[in-house]
């Protein structure tokens, strides 16, 4: 399209100055006669003049318009028509697109959701789990603690019969030291030895 409209300069420029020699013709014509007394231009032969100046003139024009000018217009109202036609192509596509972007939008919207629920529901388990863990290990400190507690009191129970006959042996063998003098100690000493030596051996 664009080489045929600098093909057609070539030949409009020609046109045009054609038509500007002929301008320039008339003109100088009627420079000369105006040199004389009265003014050309309201005579007949001005008046055909300009006449044939505006014919020449609208008329080369009109001829390069109707030679040349058709089939410009015509590529130029094709390629505005495929331009026209590449752009609602596009529209299409870009509608197309926007639809699928909007449903794509929805359903996420509908994915984060039931990603939602399912975190919701995994929250719960994991709370429910760990509540239980918790239970589960505090029944376990318990019946630790209660075992230890048993322990510590059979020890102390122990402890407490041993202190007690430790006490009960100290307390007997202080009476008896009271009760005793040193002559009692010495017989109870000498028949104690006096048993040993009756003894078989």
């Amino acid at each position: 399209m664009r080489a045929a409209f600098t093909s057609v300069l070539p030949r409009a420029g020609a046109l045009f100055f054609a038509a500007l020699l002929a301008m320039i013709v008339a003109s100088s014509v009627a420079f000369a006669a105006e040199s004389g007394s009265p003014d050309p231009s309201e005579s007949t032969v001005g008046l055909v003049f300009r006449w044939l100046n505006f014919l020449l003139v609208f008329g080369g024009l009109a001829y390069v318009m109707a030679r040349y000018g058709g089939g410009y217009f015509r590529g130029r109202a094709q390629a505005i028509t495929a331009s026209i036609r590449e752009a609602a192509a596009e529209k299409t596509a870009a509608d197309q697109e926007l639809r699928e972007v909007s449903e794509k939008v929805a359903s996420l919207d509908q994915e984060i959701a039931q990603m939602r629920s399912v975190a919701s529901q995994e929250s719960a388990a994991e709370a429910e789990r760990v509540a239980e863990s918790g239970r589960k290990e505090i029944a376990r400190i318990e019946q630790s603690s209660r075992a230890e507690i048993r322990a510590a009191e059979r020890a102390a129970r122990l402890e407490l019969k041993s202190l007690a006959a430790g006490m009960a042996v100290d307390r007997a063998g202080a009476l008896v030291r009271s009760r005793m003098d040193a002559k009692r100690r010495a017989a109870i000493f000498q028949s104690f030895l006096a048993q040993l030596a009756g003894r078989p051996n």
